[in-house]
């Protein structure tokens, strides 16, 4: 059987899930295209699959076939996909390892994917996601993780909550500051093997207050005509370092 009706209540669930508050009110979530349905069955987090009607997919997992205009409703790609799936959001909310990266007001989703993507390739154990950052499963920061965010720790809590509760596990805090920091090439190993990197929003940086709790701020040296950098490659040049 094939759903082609707009109208069809599992559609209607399926588009409010564009929006942000249904995916909260739900605890689900929609990924789209075949590498990321792939990796999401290999994490088990997929509770139903949704393809194209006369196309194949081999799964174990339930399937509806859709019609093409059903597929384009659901769908927040320019180009349909053959196949999006519904998941199950993750209920991490513990602060694990001793290598975590603070994200404080991160509001660009191709920045956050960006970041995702750098914490997993250079050994972040958790990835803390403040109160007003970008919400993780945007379909623009799911696409550009490609994936990856299912093989890292993500949890939300509001940034000063997560300093205090890091300072309690004796890691030391690293806030960023171009204007106000030490240099990072000139942290020792030591230094480098338990920490908290607190990156802050693209046109404002850390938040004083956040700042203000961090044991020390770094910066990248770099040519002096250059202000600063994208939040996501400065992340990932600092992770490299880092790791």
């Amino acid at each position: 059987m094939v759903i082609t009706s707009l109208e069809n209540e599992k559609i209607k669930n399926l588009v409010k899930l564009q929006k942000k508050k249904y995916r909260d009110l739900t605890n689900t979530y929609l990924i789209e295209g075949e590498h990321l349905v792939n990796e999401a069955i290999k994490a088990g987090t997929v509770l139903e699959i949704f393809l194209l009607e006369n196309e194949s997919f081999l799964s174990d997992l339930k399937i509806n076939f859709v019609s093409y205009e059903v597929m384009k409703k659901i769908s927040t790609l320019d180009s349909i996909p053959k196949i999006v799936a519904l998941c199950k959001k993750n209920n991490n909310k513990e602060i694990i390892g001793n290598k975590i990266l603070l994200l404080d007001e991160i509001q660009d989703p191709g920045n956050l994917g960006t970041i995702i993507r750098s914490a997993v390739a250079f050994n972040i154990d958790t990835i803390i996601l403040s109160e007003n950052t970008t919400d993780l499963y945007n379909p623009k920061v799911l696409r550009a993780t490609q994936g990856i965010y299912n093989y890292i720790n993500i949890i939300r809590m509001p940034s000063a909550t997560a300093v205090e509760n890091i300072k309690k596990k004796n890691i030391s805090i690293y806030g960023t500051n171009v204007n106000d920091g030490v240099d990072l090439q000139s942290l020792t190993n030591e230094e480098k093997n338990s920490f908290c990197l607190v990156m802050g929003n693209e046109g404002n940086g850390v938040r004083l207050n956040i700042q203000k709790m961090c044991d020390k701020n770094i910066y990248i040296r770099m040519n002096k005509n250059v202000e600063s950098l994208n939040v996501g490659v400065a992340c990932s040049i600092i992770l490299y370092e880092l790791s």
